[in-house]
């Protein structure tokens, strides 16, 4: 299996299947002399990890991170730094239970990626769903922390603003309160209201679907290249590769095709520093492929986890059709650990452009500019 590299000057490598001894990535790329703990990782880390509420698989693993290369201790600050070279993380799986899996290991979950690996490969690890799992993002999340702090002054914030057919209230959003409840999310109210929902999909042994928005900002103008470069198109590329996720948009995305010209474009006025000053930011601060200094806004879509109780008809490895049903730990809304993802993501890709901007043009473009003759 090849294509396990994501990003070009920033990129990682990840490695690992669910029920392995251990996951983890490599690191390649990242500057020298940047500060960095495994203290700095586990944080986001501790986000992702499973089982920590009814509202998620009760698979328990502390996801404790292990830098294993690319730092050491700075003598000028007595800091552990990185050194430029590879960083290696890895974190060892400690509760798989493979024997979950052994009553339908030739059977193909519908929705889930067994048949597909199969076709292709010819040999499908099925416990916990090998490398398919979501397991492997832990090592994603790894790297995006590591990714947010090569671009200066840059937070990545995601949360849940949609869990099935129930949305929140944007009026009532409030950053503060993502980290309160179990599901990242923005409205206290309508969080209050996922408790009972989502007991109820999980008591029927069903699953839903959720939508996750992620919001950087800090994120200087000019990051991103014309044509097949483009910033909105390589973050795209980088939600749509999370398990599950099945559509991604940047900034208003499909509402745009609803509006006019005049409501959709973010009119323009010069600010107090010198600097343009949008109007309104239906773009998601990309126009052209190209930062524009504002908030960075992208929304992905979550579908219902595939694992599910309720008996569901399929066909087995060897042509026959069969029914299946899926027993062990499974996340209800598999959105929810998304929300951590996302973000490492969206970072990854904003330190990968913001180090092939540098090289390409240095400090960037002295604007505005200087009028001939004036």
């Amino acid at each position: 299996m090849s294509f396990n590299t994501f990003g070009h000057l920033f990129r990682f490598t990840s490695f690992g299947e669910s029920h392995g001894a251990a996951i983890g990535c490599v690191v390649d790329g990242c500057p020298p002399r940047i500060p960095l703990t495994a203290v700095d990782i586990q944080g986001y880390l501790d986000k992702r990890r499973p089982g920590q509420s009814r509202f998620t698989t009760q698979r328990q693993e502390p996801d404790a991170v292990k830098i294993m290369s690319g730092v050491f201790t700075d003598e000028a600050s007595g800091e552990q730094v990185t050194t430029g070279t590879p960083i290696m993380l890895m974190i060892e799986n400690v509760d798989q239970r493979s024997k979950d899996y052994s009553a339908i290991k030739d059977k193909y979950r519908p929705g889930h990626a067994g048949y597909t690996y199969d076709v292709k490969y010819g040999i499908h690890d099925y416990r916990g769903g090998g490398r398919a799992s979501a397991r492997e993002t832990a090592a994603r999340v790894a790297a995006g922390a590591i990714a947010r702090k090569i671009v200066p002054g840059m937070t990545v914030r995601g949360a849940l603003i949609q869990m099935g057919p129930h949305k929140i209230d944007r009026a009532r959003w409030d950053w503060n309160e993502v980290d309160k409840n179990p599901f990242f999310c923005p409205d206290a109210q309508q969080a209050k209201f996922f408790e009972s929902y989502l007991d109820g999909v999980r008591k029927a042994g069903s699953s839903c679907g959720a939508v996750i928005e992620v919001v950087a900002d800090g994120v200087p103008a000019g990051l991103g290249a014309p044509v097949y470069a483009k910033l909105d198109a390589d973050l795209a590329s980088a939600l749509i590769g999370i398990n599950a996720v099945k559509g991604v948009e940047i900034g208003d995305g499909f509402a745009t095709a609803a509006m006019s010209g005049e409501e959709n474009a973010d009119e323009m006025r010069m600010g107090n520093e010198r600097k343009p000053r949008f109007l309104s930011n239906h773009a998601g601060g990309i126009l052209g492929g190209i930062s524009t200094g504002q908030q960075i806004v992208a929304r992905f879509a979550v579908k219902p986890t595939s694992s599910i109780l309720t008996p569901r008809k399929t066909v087995d490895r060897y042509g026959n059709e069969t029914e299946v049903m899926t027993k062990g730990r499974h996340d209800p809304c598999v959105g929810i650990r998304a929300v951590p993802i996302g973000e490492a993501m969206v970072a990854c890709v904003l330190a990968d452009h913001y180090l092939r901007h540098r090289a390409q043009v240095g400090e960037g473009t002295a604007w505005p500019f200087q009028k001939p003759g004036a």
